[in-house]
């Protein structure tokens, strides 16, 4: 065959620790149909400051592959909620082999076509909180891409019709490929006037929407005659490849027919449901009573399968052969991202007959409706059972209906298909699924009512169970409940959602409380985060005290705003929020600069400067608000500001020093027991929140940070200065001149000085 290479790449992105699915990146790729070989090449790299980060550590990648929807994963091995079913996929660690640069290949041989997605994240870390800018931070980055080899022109094959095919000594296969419509209940491949050296050597291989594989559904037709291999239940709306594969060693030519049937249950020649179905058929409650009061015939009036007015029929293997079941639709309805109801016509209550399923298809849109969690609820309506001991059963499989047949074993698991079973019977009358990123396309739900015996289950009498049933699409299980917070995330333009979870829960759903803390925990974290404010109380009294009654006021703000922003950010349940949380983040953010800068401001001793004073107190205010509104948690936004205010103490200081000739402050008491003491400690506070403080011990170190930032406040702020001396009256010089009597009314500014005047001219 003619193959083409088709070429895609993404642009790199930085990883990050895995903490919940909300923290990992997230890679969305398409697959071309009729491809045969899929690679995937994965380029990482480190980067630091710009450059190649050669002494960054080695921390291995890991990548999850899956087709249809992201991967639902669990590196942490938490427990997921219950109800819920996980879906596999394939997943692949990556190791360094250069000190900056490591790649790894992925090849998926004739890979299902559509949406495949990528994960990759980061080990999980210790959880340090660093300051941002502090020093460079090591960057992973992961780049996929994608190189895909398709088939052109394979040879399609018509239902019905016989195509002849010689195949040279030189070739090994031929490739053939056929689509099944929906309501197709059988595919069956057959080669005919099959002709080699040694009888018919060939291998026949069937499988769905993609080339077939070694361990496809094979048929070796030197052992069977005729050569029929057939596939019951096929996907529907999708293509059939069929491979005709010729056995190793042969020689010659072989020549042969390949044909390829379909049957169609919708067809007149097999059961259909009438014209004007029953409720019982049609599987309605019982309160809508009898349409038309016409049961199922054997021969109904011929009607086409794409008219939406009546019930669209769907194959059933049983005991009994093949028969078709009508297949109710539901009604979409879109409330919000992800937040999606299915609605039955004539429900949500269903009647299940003992002699025929009732089956429901849920149509997810592509793409759409991956990101989100399929739900699934029955609830037995126990008064409708008349005392029977009657289970009802319910098969949710994925773009094909399946109804077993067999009584005794129920289950949903044919040689080629796999769905999820749920059962409800008057001991357990609720029976609930989730399925977390769900693939696309229809999702069948069968419903089938069984009376348990001694020899197991059999078909019930006489008795029509009612089921309520409820399906829906929503972001995430129950909202991640009370400890958690869904987040709907985007990757270019796909969206999805995940749980973050807080106060040491984990889980999908934020369920797994192995590491939760306990209630005393977040109670006794709230109050020493709240609490250890109050140290700020002393440098209120000492800056009222000293008449610093500006210093006094910022302390008393960053007093109130830092205790409620930690009420209102803790992580669990004792949370108290009198504002917005970004208002009392900034004002916290805010009050704890400006107590360093009036601080710094009022040991630099411009008090005699009035004017000079007011100035750096408003500038100060408008630059660390510029800086805040930047980045609240950059480094030098933050830092400096702080040091333009210690640039001006020292000048000042420098100054004075100069003038009197005299280190300044003057005593050495003074900087034995106030400014060094309050330094260190101010220095210590600063090394413990940037290099100790951790999530785990946050509420601890950051209280330990409040007193010891509030103490060095107390010993830096200085005394209160003494007043300076009032100026008398100039003395009058004796001697020759005259001297100039003014009024002093006018002096004093008590008077109009256009009504003043010289009172007398003196002369000596």
């Amino acid at each position: 065959g003619l193959f083409v290479t088709d070429y895609f790449t993404r642009t790199p992105r930085k990883l990050s620790p895995f903490r919940s699915f909300a923290s990992i990146e997230l890679f969305h790729f398409h697959i071309p149909e009729d491809t045969v070989i899929a690679v995937w090449n994965l380029i990482t790299f480190k980067e630091q400051g710009g450059t190649f980060g050669d002494q960054c550590p080695d921390r291995s990648i890991t990548v999850y592959f899956r087709s249809g929807a992201p991967s639902v994963i669990n590196p942490l091995h938490t427990h997921f909620p219950r109800d819920t079913a996980v879906p596999g996929s394939f997943a692949l660690t990556l190791t360094w082999t250069l000190p900056n640069r490591t790649t790894g290949v992925f090849n998926v041989t004739s890979p299902l076509p559509g949406d495949w997605f990528l994960a990759a994240h980061l080990p999980k870390d210790e959880g340090k909180i660093s300051v941002k800018g502090l020093y460079e931070e090591c960057q992973y980055l992961f780049q996929p891409q994608l190189i895909v080899q398709r088939l052109v022109n394979i040879a399609v094959l018509y239902p019905g019709h016989v195509t002849e095919q010689t195949m040279a000594p030189h070739n090994r296969s031929c490739l053939y490929k056929v689509f099944v419509p929906s309501y197709t209940s059988r595919v069956l491949v057959e080669v005919l006037r099959c002709r080699g050296a040694e009888g018919c050597p060939l291998w026949l291989r069937v499988r769905a929407k993609a080339p077939p594989l070694h361990n496809s559904t094979t048929l070796d037709c030197r052992e069977h005659t005729p050569c029929q291999l057939a596939q019951d239940l096929p996907f529907w709306q999708h293509w059939y490849y069929v491979l005709v594969e010729k056995h190793p060693g042969v020689p010659g030519t072989v020549s042969f027919q390949i044909t390829v049937q379909l049957t169609d249950c919708s067809r007149p020649s097999l059961a259909r449901p009438p014209f004007l179905p029953s409720s019982a058929s049609m599987n309605m409650p019982h309160s809508f009573g009898s349409a038309g009061g016409l049961a199922l015939g054997d021969s109904p009036p011929p009607t086409s399968p794409n008219d939406t007015k009546h019930p669209v029929p769907i194959p059933v293997t049983s005991h009994a052969g093949e028969r078709c079941w009508p297949v109710r639709p539901t009604l979409r309805n879109e409330l919000d991202t992800f937040s999606v109801h299915f609605y039955i016509f004539f429900g949500p209550n269903v009647s299940v007959p003992p002699d025929r399923p009732a089956v429901f298809v849920i149509n997810l849109l592509p793409v759409l409706d991956s990101g989100g969690v399929l739900n699934l609820e029955l609830r037995l309506n126990v008064s409708s059972l008349c005392g029977e001991n009657v289970t009802v059963f319910g098969c949710l499989n994925h773009e094909v209906p399946l109804t077993s047949g067999d009584n005794t074993s129920v289950t949903c698991e044919t040689e080629s298909l796999a769905g999820f079973l749920l059962s409800v019977n008057a001991t357990a009358s609720l029976s609930r699924l989730r399925i977390p990123y769900p693939q696309t396309g229809s999702w069948y739900l069968s419903l089938r009512s069984l009376c348990a015996t001694e020899h197991g289950f059999e078909p019930c009498t006489n008795v029509t169970a009612e089921v309520y049933l409820r399906a829906y699409l929503s972001p995430c299980i129950n909202d991640c409940g009370i400890y958690g917070q869904c987040k709907l995330l985007r990757t270019n333009n796909y969206l999805y959602a995940a749980c973050e979870c807080k106060a040491g829960w984990n889980g999908w759903g934020c369920t797994d409380n192995a590491e939760a803390f306990s209630y005393g925990f977040q109670l006794l974290s709230t109050l020493l985060l709240c609490l250890s404010n109050v140290m700020f109380v002393p440098p209120v009294a000492i800056a009222v005290r000293s008449h610093y009654l500006l210093e006094a006021a910022v302390y008393i703000f960053t007093m109130f705003f830092s205790t409620f922003y930690h009420a209102c950010d803790q992580p669990g349940i004792v949370v108290f929020c009198i504002m917005e949380y970004d208002v009392l983040q900034f004002c916290d953010f805010l009050g704890s600069l400006m107590s360093v800068w009036v601080t710094v401001i009022a040991m630099a001793r411009l008090q005699p400067i009035v004017k000079q004073a007011s100035v750096l107190y408003l500038l100060g205010a408008m630059l660390l608000s510029m800086a805040l509104q930047m980045d609240r948690h950059g480094l030098w936004n933050l830092l400096g500001p702080s040091l333009f205010a210690l640039g001006i103490m020292a000048v000042a200081w420098t100054a004075r020093t100069i003038r009197r000739r005299h280190c300044y402050p003057p005593t050495w008491k003074r900087w034995a027991f106030y400014l060094c003491p309050g330094a260190l400690i101010a220095a210590a506070a600063v090394l413990l929140y940037a290099f100790v403080e951790t999530e785990e011990n946050y509420f601890y170190i950051h209280s330990i940070w409040h007193l010891l930032i509030a103490g060095s406040v107390g010993f830096l702020l200085p005394p209160r200065a003494k007043p300076s001396r009032r100026l008398g009256p100039l003395p009058r010089r004796k001697g020759c001149g005259y001297q100039l009597c003014v009024n002093e009314q006018e002096e004093l500014g008590l008077v109009d000085p256009a009504v003043a005047s010289i009172n007398s001219i003196c002369t000596s």
